[in-house]
């Protein structure tokens, strides 16, 4: 019991500081497009785990395990490292230099649109980004990635707290796949992936509306499947088009290009302001 509140402290001084962190400034977990990367996260978060593992069952030998004769031997805590945890820890980083590889060629070559992410209110990405598309919507591909992956990780935290002086815990060496395999297709869905227009925003001023986004090369608009003439912007890209009278919010915006719909984006009107009630003293 003691070994196990002892590991958990030491969970929480590694994971903790990092946490922090990235809640203030995650630029390092986010991509080019300023979106939060999964295959970024996930990559540091199984570095942490096999991190703190390490740590661990070091703090432990050097105390309670007796020094250098609990780490030798075919048996010794260390013994599954190179069959079930580097290989678990290998599937999320090819997936994450794989990604990176993919993306960047295909953005440079002009088959995928990725658009700069809208900012938010608090200036902080939320975190279901890590399951969502560049449109936000979720992406069952990347669901499946990460909701795998923190099981995997749970199965990992909560069999080495139940014996933390055993070592490493000597999980089935296919378990791997509960994160390779994951991996695989979260790849294969970014190789895949078509260069569909994405909008990110709209705004509306007077009968004027906004599109923001990206891949809206000779696109058109569709506002409740009715046919607008749209301009894009030379300046921001956007592009702009007058709405009918009939037309009021909330409505669902599709920009189409070379025969690709984007994902319908729903308007639901502009934001009304906060009410804010002085308290009588």
């Amino acid at each position: 019991m003691a070994s196990a509140l002892c590991a958990l402290l030491l969970l929480a001084a590694l994971a903790g500081p990092i946490c922090l962190r990235l809640r203030r400034h995650p630029a390092f977990v986010t991509g080019r497009d300023g979106r939060l990367s999964t295959s970024t996260a996930l990559a540091l978060a199984w570095t942490v785990i096999l991190v703190w593992l390490l740590l661990t069952v070091l703090g432990h030998g050097l105390t309670a395990g007796g020094g250098v004769r609990y780490f030798q031997g075919p048996d010794g805590p260390l013994s599954p490292l190179t069959t079930v945890y580097l290989p678990l820890l290998g599937g999320p980083y090819v997936a994450l230099i794989a990604a990176k590889t993919v993306v960047g060629l295909r953005v440079e070559r002009g088959t995928l649109a990725k658009p700069a992410a809208p900012p938010t209110a608090s200036g902080r990405r939320p975190l279901r980004e890590l399951i969502a598309n560049d449109s936000g919507r979720t992406d069952l591909v990347d669901l499946q990635y990460v909701a795998l992956s923190a099981v995997t990780m749970l199965y990992v935290v909560l069999f080495f707290l139940a014996d933390v002086g055993a070592g490493l815990p000597r999980l089935p060496e296919e378990i791997w796949a509960l994160t390779g395999a994951p991996a695989g297709a979260y790849l294969v869905n970014k190789m895949a992936t078509r260069a569909n227009p994405v909008i990110t925003g709209a705004s509306l001023s007077g009968d004027r509306l906004t599109v923001e986004g990206g891949g809206f090369t000779d696109a058109r608009l569709t506002v409740d499947d009715t046919p607008l003439e749209a301009r894009p912007d030379p300046v921001t890209g956007a592009l702009t088009a007058t709405l009918p009278p009939s037309a009021k919010p909330p409505f669902t915006v599709v920009a189409t290009s070379r025969g690709l719909r984007s994902d319908p984006y729903r308007y639901e009107g502009p934001a009304l302001p906060a009410q804010h009630t002085a308290g009588r003293g």
